[in-house]
C-alpha cells in the first residue's frame, strides 16, 4: 500500500514539473501565465526566452521523475526517485529564497511528502 502510494506522489509531483514546464514555456506571456506569476505583460515579454529554458528545466525534473517510476530495476529506481525528488527540493528551497516563499509550499511541499513515501515504502 505504502509503494503505490509513493508511487503516486512521485507522479503527481512529475505532473506538477510538466505543467509548470507548461506554463514558462507555452503560456509565460498569456492570462493565464501573467496571473500564475504575478507580471505584467511587459515583464513578461522581456524575459520570455528566459522562462522557456527555466520550464526546460522543471520538465527534465518530470522526465527524470518518470523515469524513476518506469526503471525496471526497483532498487535503482528508488535511488533516481530520490535524487530528482532531492532536486526539486533544492529547486524549492532557492526559489522560496530568493523568488516567492509560496515555491516552498507548491513545490517542495509536495516533493518533501513524495520523498518521505519513498524511503519509507
Amino acid at each position: 500500500m505504502l509503494h503505490t502510494v509513493s508511487l503516486f506522489l512521485v507522479g503527481l509531483v512529475a505532473l506538477e514539473h510538466f505543467y509548470i514546464m507548461y506554463l514558462e514555456m507555452v503560456l509565460w506571456t498569456t492570462p493565464k501565465g501573467l496571473k500564475a506569476f504575478g507580471m505584467t505583460k511587459e515583464v513578461a515579454e522581456s524575459s520570455k526566452v528566459l522562462a522557456a529554458n527555466q520550464g526546460l528545466y522543471n520538465g527534465f525534473l518530470g522526465a527524470g521523475l518518470i523515469w524513476g517510476l518506469v526503471h525496471p530495476s526497483a532498487e535503482i529506481a528508488t535511488q533516481i526517485q530520490v535524487f530528482f525528488l532531492g532536486c526539486v527540493l533544492v529547486a524549492a528551497a532557492y526559489g522560496g529564497a530568493t523568488a516567492k516563499k509560496s515555491i516552498l509550499l507548491v513545490q517542495g511541499l509536495p516533493a518533501l511528502l513524495a520523498l518521505a513515501a519513498v524511503l519509507v515504502a
